[in-house]
């Protein structure tokens, strides 16, 4: 499966990418069931329909309230499935969309050393912790294809899609793939100039260049969070088993549902 195949180029949902069919502990992770995106608040009606014809059954929404208030996504008419999230905030600035990296920052380098502090704590957000907690053990308990997004399908989505990626064997080097197609998936330029609506207010000196590092991936970002996690937990497994209750035997459920 290359990259090309893993994208579905749409109009108004950024990132929009099959995050499955990589080699695996045992196999190879499965294709058309593992989806991940930005938010779909700009989902056009042909969007909608061709999202609709993967049989999406469960939604994981990494956002906070804010954003879901802010920006509320948009669903086909005969979207049955379910939307997963704990309560509460999980970036930003309470009743904004806007994500505390972007305070204060001008310069791409700004931007660059603001994600990565992000990255270091990010595994440890309280209500993303929560919504964590629902995402594992809902691709081991329910049927179908499920999707992951946040706003912008790159940060707390990244970070989400290399748990599964390290739980299930995914060597790095691929995970590390996965993760930095942010860069490339889609229409980079909408994408970007998406981000930055809500970026730029409020922050009306911040460069062109700090955008685009605000709207993109680098490897020190997620490299930075998978360090702190082996840090603090030994391993991915100690982290997800510890802070989101995913036991071993959960693990070995996920892997027989997710490999083959």
């Amino acid at each position: 499966m290359n990259n090309e195949d893993r994208v579905i180029p749409l109009e108004g949902i950024h990132n929009f990418r099959d995050y499955g069919g990589y080699q695996a502990r045992g196999g190879r992770l499965r294709k058309g069931v593992l989806w991940r995106s930005g938010q779909h608040a700009d989902a056009t009606p042909a969007d909608l329909r061709k999202v609709h014809e993967l049989d999406i059954r469960t939604v994981i929404d990494l956002r906070g309230d804010s954003e879901r208030e802010a920006y509320p996504c948009l669903r086909h008419a005969d979207f049955s499935g379910d939307v997963v999230f704990k309560p509460g905030e999980t970036a930003g600035l309470r009743g904004r969309a806007v994500h505390e990296e972007s305070v204060g920052i001008v310069t791409a380098r700004d931007a660059h050393e603001a994600m990565v502090r992000l990255y270091a704590t990010l595994p440890w957000r309280p209500v993303l912790v929560g919504t964590y907690s629902l995402f594992l053990p809902a691709l081991v308990e329910r049927e179908g294809a499920s999707l992951l997004h946040c706003f912008a399908g790159k940060d707390r989505t990244g970070v989400a899609a290399a748990l599964v990626h390290s739980l299930l064997g995914v060597h790095d080097d691929d995970l590390m793939e996965d993760y930095l197609l942010t860069n490339v998936a889609g229409n980079i330029e909408r994408r970007i100039e998406a981000g930055a609506k809500h970026l730029r207010d409020g922050h009306p000196d911040i460069e062109d260049a700090a955008l685009r590092a605000l709207m993109g991936v680098h490897p020190e970002f997620l490299e930075t969070a998978l360090a702190a996690i082996r840090e603090r937990h030994g391993s991915v497994e100690g982290y997800t088993e510890e802070v989101l209750g995913f036991t071993p035997k959960m693990r070995d459920a996920l892997a027989a549902r997710m490999v083959e």
